[in-house]
């Protein structure tokens, strides 16, 4: 069973995500629409029920990257909300999501209208994710456990395609299933910080690039983890 929270829990996460958003406005967010869609996904939820839950509450609506489980992290609720201005959304868009996670990136984008389309390769991740956001409210979905350097070539061409973890570069089957016009979030790197890339395509083989600084992600793994 899923953690749930009282009436009056709920009631004080819903300022502290108010707050949030006073933060992400002050760090220079300004797309309302992404600052709404923050607003309305609940963090707090989204954390490994298996670790000290009451610490991680704590710092739920914090501006901090946090444990997920699978040795990975929730991303920063800048971060997130950074990507995803970049990306431009217009409701009814498909996106492509390299890196379900804990599906947090996934109800944001949801939450903007987009039609999701999601891969994960940790299977213990994968296995969760796919319950939890139909569980929490965030139906429709595309959720696959697979390779996210290979995307969704049965799904493609896409509007819109974001990585939520550092490559080492960019994936050649990701440019290939964007549409042309569409826009890509890529981070690049495999030291302790990546360079966040905005790709839009221009044409079958060309794109623009533009770097949008430095940013810290997990890595992006190749192939189909266990676990």
């Amino acid at each position: 069973m899923f953690y749930k929270v009282s009436k009056e829990d709920e009631y004080l996460f819903k300022g502290k995500r108010k707050r949030l958003v006073e933060i992400l406005r002050q760090k220079g967010i300004k797309n309302e629409q992404v600052l709404s869609a923050i607003e309305k996904v609940p963090r707090h939820l989204f954390f490994d029920q298996t670790e000290a839950r009451p610490a991680l509450l704590d710092h739920a609506y914090s501006d901090k990257a946090l444990p997920i489980g699978a040795g990975q992290t929730i991303s920063h609720p800048y971060t997130v909300a950074f990507q995803t201005e970049q990306l431009e959304i217009n409701a009814g868009e498909k996106v492509l999501e390299i890196g379900t996670g804990c599906g947090y990136q996934t109800a944001v984008l949801i939450e903007m209208g987009a039609k999701v389309y999601s891969i994960e390769r940790q299977k213990t991740l994968y296995d969760k994710t796919k319950l939890f956001l139909p569980y929490i409210g965030y139906t429709g979905a595309k959720l696959i456990y697979g390779d996210g350097y290979k995307g969704m070539p049965q799904f493609a061409p896409f509007d819109k395609i974001i990585v939520t973890a550092g490559a080492p570069y960019i994936p050649n089957d990701l440019l290939g299933q964007l549409k042309i016009g569409g826009i890509m979030l890529i981070p690049i790197g495999e030291g302790v910080a990546q360079e966040m890339l905005r790709l839009q395509k221009t044409n079958e083989t060309g794109f623009t690039k533009k770097s949008l600084g430095q940013f810290k992600f997990v890595p992006l793994l190749q192939n189909k983890s266990g676990s």
